[in-house]
């Protein structure tokens, strides 16, 4: 077991984190050829209202990274490349990021497709009264995380009361017309598995939260995604803590489905880290997987994508890229099969 001081801190504390990144490396995962950039997932910072056990960005109330003013700008500026159609804002709860607001106004008027990655309780919190209406003004697509629709199984990954509040918040959303037919706003939810094993059928299980949660609470939404889980940060180190990493990821290699490959994310998105640095995808980030500037000896920023060929720059892969072909695939947009 390898314990990291470097790669996970937060504010005033290093996290007792065990490091997955030895144990991943060495991987023979094939090759991914990169595509044209369509989509900008942007990290506005770490700091959230939760304290998730299979968070991949270690985020949480303590934490102070947040996006500056500055590199704001430096995502409009990319944003406005002509073959750049979404912005897709994640966290930590992006929310909480004091130029969230001025970040999406901007993107709007470029006539941009915006993706909020919600939490669904950050909208309950006291100084976000305001919210669903602003992002409803802004036609923003909510991908709410719920990662099981049963209040026992939410709240032991979760914490108490986190299952009640985001059925809050969703409530909130469904008011608004979020997840109604007809009213081209789109809120869909996320589905992590509690344990280390793979997703069930995307399409079934939607089902089975659309009829739980309209039985229940008369509440709707669009379209279910499963995530699968990364074998990294608190996921991964739990995984080792337990004596389970080696399992799981035999699990992930041995469901590995190469049709996948065509489908992963990376292909035509980038990953912007809350400092304007540039990744393959918000797991390379979370392992400081970081691109490296084809003439320089330093990092890609934000900045440099309006000068740098990104074809000159491979996809990284190593083990955790198993995790997103494995059985029907894994993307921010759900299973690709």
């Amino acid at each position: 077991m390898i314990y990291s001081e470097s790669r996970y801190k937060n504010n005033n504390s290093i996290a007792p984190m065990l490091d997955t990144w030895p144990l991943l490396k060495d991987s023979e995962f094939p090759a991914i050829t990169r595509q044209p950039l369509e989509i900008l997932q942007v990290n506005l910072g770490y700091l959230c209202n939760q304290t998730c056990q299979h968070c991949h960005v270690n985020a949480g109330p303590n934490r102070k990274e947040l996006m500056d003013q500055d590199t704001i700008e430096d995502i409009l500026k990319v944003l406005s490349l002509p073959n750049v159609h979404t912005l897709d804002l994640t966290g930590g709860a992006p929310e909480m990021n004091p130029m969230f607001k001025d970040l999406l106004k901007a993107a709007h008027s470029m006539n941009k497709r915006i993706i909020d990655r919600c939490n669904l309780t950050i909208l309950t919190e006291p100084g976000y009264e305001d919210l669903v209406d602003f992002l409803v003004e802004h036609k923003v697509s909510i991908v709410a995380s719920l990662p099981c629709y049963l209040e026992e199984n939410v709240d032991g990954q979760r914490g108490k009361g986190v299952y009640q509040k985001s059925i809050d918040g969703m409530r909130l959303l469904n008011e608004a017309g979020y997840g109604e037919p007809e009213s081209g706003l789109e809120l869909n939810l996320v589905y992590n598995p509690t344990g280390p094993y793979l997703p069930p059928g995307q399409q079934q299980l939607e089902t089975d939260y659309k009829k739980y949660l309209s039985d229940n609470f008369n509440l709707n939404f669009n379209q279910l995604f499963t995530i699968t889980n990364m074998p990294i940060a608190r996921f991964g180190s739990s995984l080792i803590s337990q004596g389970k990493f080696e399992d799981y990821m035999n699990l992930l290699k041995d469901s590995m489905n190469l049709a996948n490959l065509n489908g992963v994310m990376c292909t035509n998105q980038l990953s912007i880290d809350w400092q304007g640095y540039v990744y393959d995808c918000d797991f390379n980030q979370m392992l400081k997987l970081n691109l490296k500037h084809p003439d320089r000896e330093d990092s890609l920023h934000i900045r440099d994508l309006l000068s740098v060929d990104m074809n000159l720059l491979d996809i990284i892969v190593a083990d955790h890229c198993f995790g997103c072909t494995a059985g029907q695939g894994s993307s921010c947009g759900g299973a690709l099969d």
